[in-house]
């Protein structure tokens, strides 16, 4: 069986050698690397060839690439790098997979046009001075031919191990058989939609999914992901999650999948790789990231390849204590051994921001590669807030204050000089908060030359953890990269300092570039991925959720069908009660009476959302008024991850008393609290977002986005009431479960926000 690789993935696969080193380089912008390219093609004058396609073969290895360039008059081949700062800056590691780049062009020259010997040279190129350096050897053709044979055979035994695997993946997964006793109900619904969508045989196609809790959605998109792959050709599917517990379904849901070979009598088990956050996965957080300070850094890839085969060899799952095992066993970085697995894995389980982010490992992974990808998105209607927050960036002023304390010569020039633009602009607002169409010229000016200031001044010296110049140097960069992608999807703004604005001192402020639409971002995820299927159990309306995440027009949709009977849930309205802003003073009472009326016709473990702490305060203490004996606990704003334990221990199967928890916090998603552990909730709020000038303005975005009559929906109706479905969906999670909901508000009466509902339940008024 034939392996194709490309010369960069061979040689990162061969020729990395030494210490893992991510101190700061500052490396070139992508438009900066093309024009550096072009610059030293520009310098060679006619009859140099730039781009040429090369290809050559090694038993059943097949190798292609591109050289940068040939010039024929010095009979020299070029392998061209741009770099910032010094020359000695670039990492002996990245040198070495330079060298084994060139050389390998060097022979796939050589045997393309019958050389018998060829200048072989590493161009580097400084974006910043236009200083070009040329190493250079010249090596005779059988020498190349040496190296050339080398690295393949290196790889060539691994590639021939990965092509088994391959092959008995695509074995085992066509004979797969689905891992339970049978469907549930909605879950064969759900399986075949995303069955058919991974099986279309154009990429980029994109499906989602409304489908209740209880369906099994997890297990009913990975299976037929998994069974389209040998068809389709997938070398990969990653499920992406929000949160923890989606990793811990995925890997179940997996799990039994694995169980399901074994009962099928066939020796095989997909490679799973579960990659964890670098915070959790390091195990030396008071030390920097190179070989000098941490010693799970140091020979990182001298002893890469045994702990990879050390990984392959085992037969569990790649989860966080896997991962730790052998990578303490070789002396390795547990977080990049991890991403070096991704490579080798069948499926990843990863965050949203894994794939979707604008550095994101598996979508550039995946574009390198050439990797055919079904994406899972897991509670997908997360997405639209997740997308967002990656694709803002904010600028403090108190950190810029830090970062020219910390700062000196040319650098702390640069920042002075975007601290006198800085505050112009803030003198010129007569506003706390104000929106502006673009980013002044002025302000790109001086970030463009503080950035470039800092990024000289840090490549002659070693950074220490945490330093302040450094850390606003990426800042600098993440805001400037999306100014320049600034459209109608987001907002330029300023916010003072609170009650600053008009003073005679100049106030501290914060630059935002806010993403409102994330669509513009994500329609390349979505194309690059052969089947993108989103799913949650609110997803409604669907063209809100389409629009958003810049899915195609021709997305596909299904509404699986709910396990659950209506007769399951009394779900009443209490429109006799307003919880508007205006209202909330006199809501109290009558919530307060609602809440003790249920509770002793039916006592039991109860939970209220309601719109704010402060809200909640208030009803909360106005029941305890009213009914002193009555057990109560409440969600703090300030509450750690015991304090959310011990709240949630108290809903017993045999305990009674009433939860307070705001709506759209860690209590009203992603809780389980099945049987009578709790049997009813109140939902005191439509949930719609704050009335205030970043909402107004995101919502005048909006409208000038989607059009007039879709900005309050999609900034505020739509929002509110998913997070009010999600608060309500705690109350039955199993077929057997039975509840009562109330939804506290007179504007539940009306048409509109009644057709968001979901379809299972029916609506008694009050």
């Amino acid at each position: 069986m034939s392996y194709t690789v490309a010369v960069r993935a061979l040689c990162e696969f061969t020729a990395r050698t030494g210490d893992l080193d991510l101190r700061f380089t500052p490396a070139p912008s992508a438009l900066e690397g093309i024009a550096g390219h072009g610059v030293v093609r520009s310098r060679r004058g006619e009859g140099y060839e730039s781009e040429i396609g090369l290809t050559g073969a090694y038993r059943d290895l097949q190798v292609r690439g591109r050289a940068d360039g040939f010039d024929a008059r010095a009979g020299q081949v070029e392998e061209i790098k741009t770099y910032r700062g010094r020359l000695d800056g670039i990492r002996a590691h990245h040198r070495a997979l330079h060298w084994a780049q060139a050389r390998i062009y060097g022979h796939l020259l050589c045997e393309a046009r019958g050389f018998e010997r060829l200048r072989v040279a590493l161009v580097y190129f400084n974006v910043g001075t236009g200083e070009e350096t040329v190493l250079a050897e010249t090596q005779e053709a059988a020498a190349l031919r040496a190296f050339f044979e080398e690295q393949c055979e290196r790889f060539l035994a691994w590639a021939q191990a990965e092509a088994a695997h391959r092959s008995a993946r695509d074995a085992a997964l066509a004979a797969l058989q689905f891992p339970m006793a049978g469907f549930r109900t909605g879950q064969r619904e759900l399986a075949v939609a995303v069955w058919r969508c991974a099986s279309q045989q154009s990429g980029g196609q994109c499906m989602m999914a409304e489908a209740p809790t209880g369906i099994g959605k997890t297990l009913g998109t990975i299976f037929p992901m998994l069974k389209a792959a040998p068809g389709q050709g997938l070398d990969k599917l990653f499920f992406l999650t929000a949160k923890g517990t989606g990793h811990n379904l995925a890997l179940q849901a997996l799990a039994a999948v694995d169980r399901q070979f074994a009962a099928q009598a066939q020796a095989f088990r997909l490679r799973v790789l579960d990659v964890q956050a670098r915070d959790k996965a390091c195990e030396h957080p008071d030390k920097a990231c190179h070989g000098e300070s941490c010693p799970l850094a140091e020979g990182f890839y001298d002893r890469l390849p045994a702990a990879r085969a050390a990984a392959i060899a085992q037969s569990q799952t790649w989860d966080a204590p896997a991962m730790r095992g052998v990578a303490l066993a070789h002396r390795v970085c547990p977080y990049y051994l991890a991403q070096e697995l991704v490579r080798w894995s069948d499926v990843v389980v990863a965050d949203y921001n894994y794939f979707y982010d604008s550095t994101a490992m598996l979508h550039a992974l995946t574009a390198a590669q050439q990797w055919k990808a079904g994406v899972l998105v897991d509670e997908a209607h997360n997405l639209v807030d997740r997308a967002r927050r990656m694709y803002t960036a904010e600028l403090s002023q108190f950190a810029l204050a830090d970062a020219r304390k910390a700062a000196a010569g040319a650098a702390r020039k640069a920042l002075d000089r975007l601290q006198r633009c800085w505050n112009a602009l803030n003198r010129a607002q007569t506003e706390d908060y104000k929106a502006y169409d673009e980013v002044p010229d002025e302000l790109l000016g001086a970030l463009q030359r503080a950035i470039g200031a800092i990024a000289d001044d840090l490549a002659d010296k070693p950074i220490p953890p945490g330093d302040p110049v450094l850390g606003f140097h990426w800042e600098m960069l993440r805001f400037l990269a999306l100014a320049e992608q600034m459209g109608g999807h987001a907002l330029f703004d300023l916010s003072l300092a609170a009650g600053h604005a008009g003073r005679q001192r100049t106030p501290a402020s914060t630059l935002c570039i806010r993403n409102v639409v994330p669509a513009p971002h994500l329609q390349e995820r979505h194309a690059l991925a052969h089947a993108s299927v989103l799913f949650s159990g609110t997803l409604r309306p669907q063209h809100f959720y389409r629009d958003m995440l810049g899915l195609p027009a021709d997305t596909h949709w299904i509404e699986a069908d709910s396990p659950f009977q209506a007769s399951q849930l009394e779900l009443r309205v209490a429109g006799h009660i307003s919880t508007r802003y205006r209202d909330r003073e006199q809501s109290l009472q009558p919530i307060a009476e609602l809440i003790a009326d249920q509770f002793a016709r039916r006592p039991g473990n109860y939970l209220c959302f309601c719109s704010s702490f402060d809200y909640l305060q208030r009803v909360a203490d106005t029941l305890q008024r009213l009914q002193p004996e009555l057990p109560v606990w409440r969600q703090t704003p300030s509450m750690d991850e015991a304090g959310r334990s011990a709240f949630l221990e108290r809903f017993t199967e045999q305990g009674q008393g009433i939860g307070f928890a705001v709506l759209g916090g860690v209590f009203s998603e992603g809780v389980d609290l099945p049987g009578r552990r709790l049997i009813g909730a109140f939902v005191a709020t439509l949930g719609l977002p704050q009335l205030n000038p970043v909402n107004e303005r995101m919502r005048q975005a909006m409208a000038a986005y989607f059009g007039a009559d879709k900005g309050y929906d999609y900034t505020y109706l739509y929002p509110g009431l998913r997070k009010v479905v999600q608060a309500a969906g705690r109350v039955i999670r199993s077929e057997q479960d039975r509840g009562v909901v109330f939804l506290i508000d007179d504007r539940y009466l009306r048409s509109e926000v009644r057709a968001l509902l979901p379809r299972w339940w029916r609506v008694q008024g009050r």
